[in-house]
């Protein structure tokens, strides 16, 4: 099964980047999202998703990620540079991406969100204690 992922991003080079790094090694992209509206619009559709904290509607990504993983059941991992802003966490929050994020970074946490691959220590990708997050 492809697992479809959901890019929650409002940079248009960065969401493409993530999107061309996911097509590349088989995944599906649902849809790049940069706010709220359309994050929801397009959830049904995905099983994980990569979000921003910071987006055009403001610091919403947090907020965006809890709707997401509670009406949803999606699973979720964070893109940002700011991880102290990560808060409130998803239930389903896994961890977070640091930007600026690697090829390898954005695969190993897409790889372990899908069940394909464990959980490996990077300086990029960091996991929750949970995996359901708090």
């Amino acid at each position: 099964m492809t697992h479809a992922v959901l890019i929650v991003e409002d940079e248009i080079f960065v969401a493409t980047d993530i999107e061309r790094i996911l097509e590349d090694a088989g995944y599906r992209v649902t849809a790049i999202a940069t706010d709220r509206a359309e994050a929801l619009a397009a959830a049904p559709g995905a099983q994980i998703a990569l979000v921003d904290i910071n987006l055009r509607d403001g610091m919403t990504g947090p907020a965006i990620a809890c709707d997401l993983a509670r009406e949803y059941g999606v699973k979720i991992f964070y893109v940002t540079a700011n991880p102290a802003q990560i808060e409130p966490r998803a239930r389903n929050a896994i961890g977070f991406i640091r930007k600026p994020f690697t090829d390898a970074a954005i695969l190993a946490a897409v790889g372990y969100a899908s069940g394909a691959k464990e959980a490996t220590s990077s300086g990029d990708v960091t996991f929750f204690r949970s995996k359901c997050g708090s």
